[in-house]
């Protein structure tokens, strides 16, 4: 129960890695702020949390969190309903495979939106309260926030500018009590990666160069790394960027 009393806002919590840490923090006490873009999933997740005492620690969001006043809109939800806020993760992600001669401006900033800026502005309208909470920020990144992946130029640069930004606020605070710390998940086995699609004339072989010997890993591996982030058991670690990637990133 290492989160008992402690109040974590997570986003992407309708699904996959962010389903996982909501589930898992609700598990070891937490009291948690659900986001997703999704009502209908995050009736889901409610309906899944079987235990009563859960159930009462659990809030769901539906909130587009592509603008800016949207995610300052979903840290006044936490701390209006729990009056604190100890931990963020930014876990909500987009990403779609694209030739980069067909990328759209609009697609270019809708990539951004989810996957860089929704970090920032949460995080900008967390920091007070974390400040007082002496709580911390996890960010997810990605193998492509250290490598190049073909057809996601935008998601690369998203999540590369995520991992500039964990270390920029790391160092900002470093003479507070506040974390700011990012974890690199490889290839998990989410609704999303069953989802995605791929041009016809893209080359598999190169995308493949991204994928472990191992395989796809389940979102719980990857949610036991990010909560031990989250926990006082990592108070020592600040600006770390953790790769949770079964090795892929070992040469």
């Amino acid at each position: 129960m290492r989160f008992t009393d402690k109040v974590a806002l997570v986003t992407g919590a309708s699904s996959g890695l962010g389903r996982a840490c909501a589930l898992q923090l609700l598990g070891e006490g937490a009291r948690v702020l659900a986001v997703a873009s999704s009502r209908e999933k995050l009736a889901q997740l409610q309906n899944e949390v079987s235990c009563e005492t859960e159930q009462a620690r659990l809030i769901t969001l539906d909130i587009d969190l592509s603008s800016a006043a949207n995610c300052h809109t979903a840290v006044a939800a936490a701390l209006n309903h729990f009056d604190r806020l100890d931990i963020l993760l930014n876990v909500a992600g987009v990403h779609r495979f694209r030739h980069s001669h067909s990328v759209s401006a609009e697609d270019w900033h809708d990539d951004l939106a989810i996957n860089l800026n929704a970090p920032f502005f949460l995080s900008q309208a967390a920091i007070p309260a974390l400040l007082e909470t002496q709580g911390n920020i996890v960010n997810i990144g990605s193998l492509a926030s250290s490598q190049g992946q073909p057809y996601s130029a935008s998601y690369c640069a998203a999540k590369h500018g995520l991992i500039g930004l964990t270390r920029a606020l790391a160092l900002e605070f470093i003479n507070t009590g506040l974390r700011v710390n990012a974890v690199c998940p490889g290839g998990m086995d989410t609704p999303q990666v069953h989802n995605i699609s791929f041009a016809d004339d893209m080359d598999f072989e190169l995308i493949m160069r991204s994928a472990s010997a191992r395989g796809f890993m389940p979102p719980d591996d990857v949610a036991a790394t990010v909560l031990f982030l989250a926990s006082s058991e990592a108070k020592a670690v600040h600006g770390a960027v953790y790769n949770v990637d079964q090795g892929r990133t070992v040469d």
